[in-house]
């Protein structure tokens, strides 16, 4: 196979598309876990438009490397200090320009995450799954076990107070997971949390026709400012949703932005993540001039993006008291048969669960 950088396709720092969450399915039709169809004859490329579990030879992976170096030079810091000042007014104008249109619903999640489905069970299992390893159907990934124990939450009013089971995603932009969500499971214990911090993002998703304040709470929130308050108590969310939203925060703020939404998590609570991992291909287009630090770069509309490593993630989650469930490198070659285009993807997939016994040191990992 050629190797990663060159893709065949106008390269260019521009924001990559919603591919980048996965293939989408037609209606009716259930969605492929990932990492089921594989490339075992390079001829055959162009008969799919995509392909799971890409192994990457050594002249790939140094040939990334070479490219990623070739770019990694810094911005001046008054440049940097710019953008960090004004991320919230390039995110308002990302949302204003593309509003509802940029990105699909995410109906794989589903398959991915079961714990987003309905009638699911309290996060339990400690049992992992690494990159290592033959990826494994969902339901071998579902997390069951003892029931989680029972919690005392202040009878402080808060949205979604009464409910039994409750879901947050952090950087929801306009609804794409929060909405499938909603219509998927229709657990009457559910209650959906979700905010972003684009005000833009959240007007929004409130003003869409499916949105319910009785199911569902939007709100504005920035997620690398550890002062800004939720609207929930601590120990009081089952699972906490990050898709492709920690890579927008400065490296230097992600570990406390963890931490805080750790002490959201309950007992046996878990966290999702599906974020950009280190030379995929939206790494590789960058041009000089767009590099902030080492894996951090500033696309053209003024929106930042960090691509990440297994250890990075679980460094982060473990330093918030969290343990691994699941790490995952998603290595994919989507393709453009009509053009006939190759484009290799990387991502990383990560579960994460805070102990049963909040005082109970994490368990030590491999």
């Amino acid at each position: 196979m050629a190797a990663p950088a060159a893709v065949g396709v106008p390269v260019s720092e521009q924001r990559m598309s919603e591919s980048a969450d996965g293939p989408n399915c037609k209606d009716g039709q259930k969605r492929p876990q990932f990492g089921t169809r594989f490339l075992t004859d390079p001829r055959q490329v162009f008969q799919h438009n995509a392909w799971d579990n890409v192994e990457w030879s050594k002249e790939q992976e140094e040939a990334a490397e070479k490219k990623v170096q070739e770019n990694n030079q810094p911005l001046p810091a008054e440049k940097q200090e710019e953008f960090d000042r004004k991320a919230n007014e390039y995110w308002n104008a990302f949302y204003t320009i593309h509003e509802n249109r940029f990105f699909k619903d995410r109906h794989w999640l589903f398959t991915e995450f079961p714990e987003l489905a309905p009638q699911h069970k309290e996060p339990n299992s400690s049992a992992e799954q690494t990159s290592n390893e033959p990826r494994e159907s969902a339901s071998n990934l579902e997390i069951n076990g003892e029931e989680s124990p029972a919690l005392h939450i202040e009878e402080t009013a808060f949205p979604g107070a009464s409910a039994s089971y409750r879901i947050m995603e952090v950087g929801c932009g306009v609804g794409n997971t929060v909405f499938p969500i909603l219509k998927t499971n229709n657990d009457p214990g559910l209650f959906v949390y979700c905010c972003d911090f684009s005000s833009t993002a959240v007007d929004l998703v409130k003003s869409n026709p499916e949105y319910d304040p009785s199911r569902c709470h939007a709100f504005v929130h920035d997620l690398s400012d550890v002062t800004d308050v939720y609207p929930m108590p601590e120990q009081s969310l089952d699972v906490i949703v990050l898709i492709f939203v920690l890579s927008a925060l400065h490296p230097d703020k992600m570990q406390s932005s963890i931490s805080r939404l750790a002490r959201l998590l309950k007992p046996g609570g878990v966290l999702l993540l599906r974020d950009y991992g280190r030379y995929d291909m939206a790494q590789l287009r960058f041009k000089k001039g767009r590099c902030l630090s080492e894996n951090f770069y500033v696309r053209g509309d003024g929106t930042r993006v960090y691509f990440f490593t297994q250890e990075e993630l679980h460094e982060l989650f473990v330093g918030a008291g969290l343990e691994k469930v699941q790490n995952l490198v998603d290595r994919r070659l989507q393709v453009n048969r009509g053009k006939q285009l190759t484009m290799y993807r990387v991502w990383v997939q990560c579960k994460y669960r805070k102990n049963q016994t909040p005082s109970q040191e994490p368990a030590a990992q491999d």
